[in-house]
């Protein structure tokens, strides 16, 4: 099992121990890296029998986008996307959700300047390994913070909406998918109950455990669009002209959710 040096790369990815001390005085007035609510917005939150499940998401932006083809030196995630930076809206879109707290898993590429305040970055030292590493750095996180569920996303999926973040994490399933016109894409819900079944290395993510589990599993239908985003230059532009079509799409190659 990966270790989660989150103390130490979180002083190290946000600018110093000072920060650092601040936000520990913050994440003392409530949970870990929660995000202020706006007013009259709730955080995600499932009654099941006498309690309440607390849920937490967790963005994975750990691998190193070898298959994007964009600008030499410019990693996918901090490419240039409808204006803004890449991995910007997944984790806008996450936060916009209003969990309690929002992990960013990150490892090949510094995300600090673009981690917005509210999110807690969760640095994984073994990225190389796969993303079943990364999953287990958020899973730890949150787990460490007293959460009962996550929901799991990336950090290369822009158009995933607050909505869809939402309606997964009020799955009841301890296992659930979103799925895109039937067909199985991120995020996916995960209990604390099947967190010790998750793979520890490998790129399969939680794809085997629910091919494995299909009696935990639950869908979730969700509006908006999981593309993954991997090349530039391609023939079907997603980034508006403005832009300069330095982003472009590639769906349903790297998914937590699997395949229909």
């Amino acid at each position: 099992m990966p270790e989660v040096r989150r103390h130490r790369s979180w002083v190290a990815l946000t600018g110093g121990r000072a920060r650092a001390e601040r936000r520990r005085t913050r994440n003392a007035r409530g949970a870990l890296g929660a995000r202020p609510l706006e007013p009259g917005r709730r955080a995600p939150r499932c009654l099941v029998g006498d309690g309440v499940v607390r849920t937490a998401a967790v963005l994975l932006c750990a691998g190193a986008g070898r298959r994007y083809s964009g600008p030499s030196g410019t990693h996918k995630l901090l490419a240039p996307f409808r204006g803004r930076p890449l991995v910007s809206w997944a984790l806008e879109h996450a936060l916009l959700a209003g969990f309690e707290a929002t992990y960013v898993v990150t490892g090949a590429v510094d995300l600090s300047a673009v981690v917005p305040e509210g999110a807690v970055v969760v640095h994984n030292p073994d990225w190389g390994a796969g993303q079943a590493t990364s999953l287990v750095c958020g899973v730890h996180a949150a787990d460490v913070a007293g959460f009962d569920a996550v929901v799991v996303g990336l950090g290369d999926q822009p158009l995933v909406t607050p909505a869809c973040w939402g309606a997964v994490a009020g799955a009841r399933s301890p296992i659930a998918v979103a799925t895109y016109g039937g067909l199985r894409r991120n995020p996916v819900r995960l209990a604390r109950e099947i967190w010790p079944e998750l793979p520890r290395s490998g790129d399969e993510g939680a794809r085997g455990l629910i091919a494995r589990r299909p009696e935990l599993v639950t869908t979730v239908e969700c509006d908006g669009d999981p593309l993954d985003v991997d090349v530039a230059g391609g023939s079907e532009p997603l980034a508006s002209a403005e832009d300069g079509g330095d982003v472009r799409e590639a769906r349903g190659r790297r998914d937590l959710g699997g395949s229909r």
